[in-house]
């Protein structure tokens, strides 16, 4: 018996044109496009004028749903796994299923593509080659650890943030590591794209004076000095 393919297929992050040729080729040849939401893969699709069968899949997913999916690519369908924006597995689902998928001896293909953590580091322009990525900050639980470890690192830190915790992350930083240089990117590669540079003390007076730049999606690098 012959398995399917699981093909893990970057998309991207904002602007709907940072898409391989290969990524759109990939979605429109497979039986099913695994995604976690319907609405938004479809706009995608739809952009590009490719009609596939949508399957929700979330972190959410089941061992039902699981099975299912593994029954599906024991069967030889080939899939298409993405998530809202990005690549499958770095902060988004897709990494049980990637190992359910290795392990029941299916064939496992990568389209690579776009990283808000890459374009993040690539805009910032920070020296050197190295850097540490924590994903994203915890919520609540191990919250106030998770800020004072980033004062251990050697090499810059780079974490994912979101629109509600902005505020509080820099109000951290500002206790944790008050004289570090923070990078502050938001909306990358979507129209109101920003990259604000200084202290989190520096930010936090920015944002509080423009609080319309409180919103959105952030990617933090921190540079300590």
């Amino acid at each position: 018996m012959e398995y399917g393919t699981l093909y893990i297929v970057a998309t991207p992050i904002g602007n709907l044109e940072d898409i391989t040729y290969r990524a759109v080729r990939i979605l429109g040849e497979v039986d099913q496009v695994l995604c976690e939401d319907t609405r938004v893969t479809g706009k995608l699709l739809a952009k590009y004028g490719i009609k596939a069968k949508l399957r929700r899949y979330d972190a959410h997913a089941s061992g039902q749903v699981h099975d299912s999916i593994i029954e599906d690519l024991r069967s030889g369908k080939n899939l298409a796994l993405v998530s809202d924006a990005g690549t499958p597995g770095v902060s988004d689902p897709g990494v049980l299923l990637v190992e359910r998928a290795r392990e029941a001896g299916a064939q496992l293909e990568v389209i690579p593509g776009p990283s808000s953590v890459i374009a993040a580091v690539s805009l910032a322009g920070i020296t050197g080659n190295q850097f540490t990525f924590l994903g994203f900050a915890p919520q609540k639980k191990g919250r106030e650890t998770f800020f004072k470890g980033l004062t251990t690192h050697a090499q810059p830190v780079v974490f994912l943030e979101s629109t509600h915790r902005i505020m509080k992350a820099l109000e951290s930083l500002a206790i944790a590591l008050p004289t570090a240089k923070i990078y502050l990117a938001r909306e990358l590669t979507k129209l109101h794209e920003t990259l604000h540079i200084g202290t989190a003390a520096e930010l936090l007076a920015a944002l509080h004076a423009e609080p319309v730049k409180q919103k959105g999606e952030f990617v933090v690098l921190v540079e300590a000095r």
